[in-house]
Parts: C-alpha cells; sequence; structure tokens
C-alpha cells in the first residue's frame, strides 16, 4: 500500500453575495450534489462524512470515503482537515480551505483542496497516479464551478 496526493488551488471572484456563497458551501446535500465524484456527504456536527463514487486510477478502481472535521468562520473561511472517528481506518482524506472576501462587484472564491489516497499501487507508480488524481481534482473543480455558478444564477470573472 502506498499514498499518494495531489493538490490544487483556485481563486475566481464570483459575480454573488458571499451570504448566498456560505450558505451552498455548509449545506452537504448541495455539495455532494454539485461536485462530480461523490456520491453523498453525511454531516455530524463539525464532522462530515463524504462518500465518493467508483473512480479509475491505473485501471484499479477506488470508491473512497473519508471523514473531515469542519472548522467554518462564517462568513468568511472554511477549513477542513481529516479526522476519522477514533478506531475506523480510512483510506482517504482531504484537508484545505475556502476563503470568501468581499468584492466591488461580488465576492473573492479561493480554494486550496489537498487530497490523499493509500493505494495497493507501487511508489514508483506515482508520477502515473498524480496525473490521474490531478486530472480528477481539475474534473471535479470545473464541474463544482459550473454548478454553483449555475444555481447561483451568476457569473464569474478571474481575480
Amino acid at each position: 500500500m502506498s499514498s499518494f496526493f495531489a493538490r490544487t488551488r483556485a481563486r475566481s471572484v464570483v459575480l454573488a453575495r458571499r451570504e448566498d456563497i456560505w450558505a451552498l458551501l455548509i449545506d452537504p446535500v448541495l455539495m455532494a450534489r454539485f461536485t462530480p465524484f461523490v456520491r453523498n456527504i453525511t454531516a455530524d456536527g463539525d464532522h462530515w462524512f463524504w462518500e465518493m463514487s467508483g473512480l479509475s486510477v491505473l485501471g484499479l478502481k477506488v470508491a473512497p470515503s473519508f471523514t473531515e472535521r469542519m472548522e467554518l468562520r462564517e462568513p468568511e473561511r472554511i477549513e477542513f482537515r481529516h479526522d476519522p472517528p477514533a478506531g475506523r481506518v480510512e483510506k482517504a482524506g482531504a484537508q484545505g480551505w475556502y476563503a470568501l472576501t468581499p468584492t466591488e462587484d461580488g465576492t473573492e472564491l479561493t480554494t486550496e483542496l489537498e487530497i490523499t489516497v493509500d493505494l495497493p499501487l507501487p511508489r514508483a507508480s506515482g508520477p502515473a497516479v498524480r496525473a490521474t488524481m490531478r486530472k480528477v481534482i481539475d474534473a471535479m473543480g470545473d464541474r463544482f464551478s459550473q454548478n454553483l455558478l449555475e444555481h447561483l444564477g451568476a457569473e464569474e470573472r478571474s481575480a
């Protein structure tokens, strides 16, 4: 078993109110619906349990699930980190944050995400696994952004 990770960072201005974006980001039902490859998110207090749909990594089918501790600093920042319950071994996890900053015409939304997954693959496959993970993360981000804008009836511009 080897651990692999990929990270991404994105920033844009969403032409919508910060409060409207905040409401979406703290709604686990909407987050699951808007995020590709996510089957379900179950919230239990400040812990969210994420269940992914099947993904293919170098011909290996995986459907990881993991628990995140959510720290909400309304309305400007959400931080999350992998925090499984005592005794539960999870082979995947994420950490990162969302920052929402008001602008003249909307809200600057900055995100940073790092995903780690343990896979039964040799460490030497790292470059190929990381490339696949980056493609998946990019697709997730693009589709999530599209869904967020559509839901809000908003547009975006570069930050």
